[in-house]
């Protein structure tokens, strides 16, 4: 009998654990009514993200991107250039990876690679702007591109 209620107390144990774990991904970072909006967005926006000071340059042609940035995203300054670079070389990695694997990943959402050089400084307007939009288009398309959620 003994031998039961401690099997049982174990299963229980493992079917919560199990139930949380699942729920609570769906609530770590719920998308509000307003970043509904910018994601229901039809008119294209054309971002050109430029530093002024090198020639680095890239356009991101995203309906609601702008909106968003513009009204969701954290102000200019809220993460450090490091931080930011950080981020960017790993999702960047990812993304890339996924464009070589279109059989795998939808080739809609990935059509072509970005080339981002983690050794290269692009300033902090390209890394700030290319985050963002890592951020908004893992969260409007429901997409994970490393291994911590994203975040605003």
């Amino acid at each position: 009998m003994k031998k039961k209620v401690v099997h049982l107390s174990i299963l229980l144990t493992v079917v919560a654990l199990i139930t949380f774990s699942c729920t609570s991904t769906k609530t770590i970072n719920p998308v509000s009514e307003k970043e509904q909006e910018a994601f229901h967005q039809t008119q294209g926006d054309t971002i050109t993200i430029a530093d002024e000071e090198s020639d680095y340059e890239i356009i991101i042609i995203e309906p609601g991107f702008n909106f968003w940035l513009q009204s969701i995203a954290k102000s200019e300054g809220y993460y450090s250039q490091n931080y930011l670079e950080a981020r960017n070389a790993i999702w960047v990695q990812e993304w890339n990876q996924r464009v070589q694997q279109p059989q795998r990943f939808d080739p809609s959402l990935y059509e072509m690679t970005i080339n981002y050089d983690s050794f290269t400084d692009y300033g902090y307007e390209v890394n700030y702007k290319l985050y963002n939009y890592f951020i908004y288009f893992q969260r409007k398309y429901n997409q994970r591109l490393g291994s911590f959620y994203p975040r605003i």
